[in-house]
């Protein structure tokens, strides 16, 4: 389920109303510097789609009206998800936008997720700020490996978090990355891929956190 504190909510954002033009929208967005922003109805209730700055200004270089509504540029009117929706349909919701509205349990709108705020707290989730070491794990996917290999890594160390990276079409492998904590030294770490090998699990990156990029 979505995180309320991941969203930023109406009050604090900056949207147009459905009613003023594309030169009043065109202001806003320059005011504001933000290349979009959220169009509402009049009421600021009805999410009805994304004005962005870079068709606005298309269409004035083209000799456009700028006194038509600024719903006749509209854009992304589909591109929302409701507040409960699941994580999984969030994240590939959202990865083509810069933000991507976000509706109330009645249809109402209540602010945006905004891409930059996705990933930031995906970073947060892999703890690389206090890890030592990522290690890129390749295993063939059968059943157990990612049981079998957290129980070789655990005999050493807690895990700091781990993500499974799926294979893609025509791969017969899948690559797990296993975040160590920060007590974890170069002599332990080669202990581990060391036990890993010895059951046949491939270490073909280590990535060392210690290390400023």
């Amino acid at each position: 389920m979505l995180l309320k504190s991941l969203i930023k909510p109406k009050e604090r954002l900056v949207t147009v109303q459905e009613n003023v033009t594309l030169e009043e929208a065109l202001k806003i967005l320059e005011d504001s510097g933000y290349r979009c922003v959220p169009i509402l109805d009049e009421t600021g209730t009805i999410f009805r789609g994304n004005i962005y700055k870079m068709h606005i200004y298309r269409h004035k270089s083209r000799g456009g009206d700028m006194q038509l509504p600024v719903t006749t540029l509209l854009k992304n009117a589909t591109k929302f998800i409701k507040i409960d929706a699941a994580f999984f349909n969030v994240f590939f919701s959202i990865k083509d936008l810069p933000y991507i509205a976000v509706l109330d349990a009645e249809n109402k709108f209540y602010g945006i997720l905004t891409h930059t705020r996705l990933m930031d707290m995906l970073s947060q989730s892999w703890n690389v700020n206090i890890g030592s070491y990522v290690l890129t794990v390749v295993s063939p996917g059968t059943r157990g490996d990612l049981v079998g290999i957290a129980k070789i890594i655990t005999k050493y160390t807690n895990i700091a978090s781990v993500i499974s990276l799926d294979a893609r079409d025509g791969e017969l492998v899948h690559r797990i990355m296993f975040t160590l904590p920060a007590d974890v030294d170069k002599t332990r770490l080669d202990r581990i891929v060391r036990a890993l090998e010895r059951k046949d699990f491939q270490v073909p990156e280590i990535e060392n956190l210690n290390h400023e990029i």
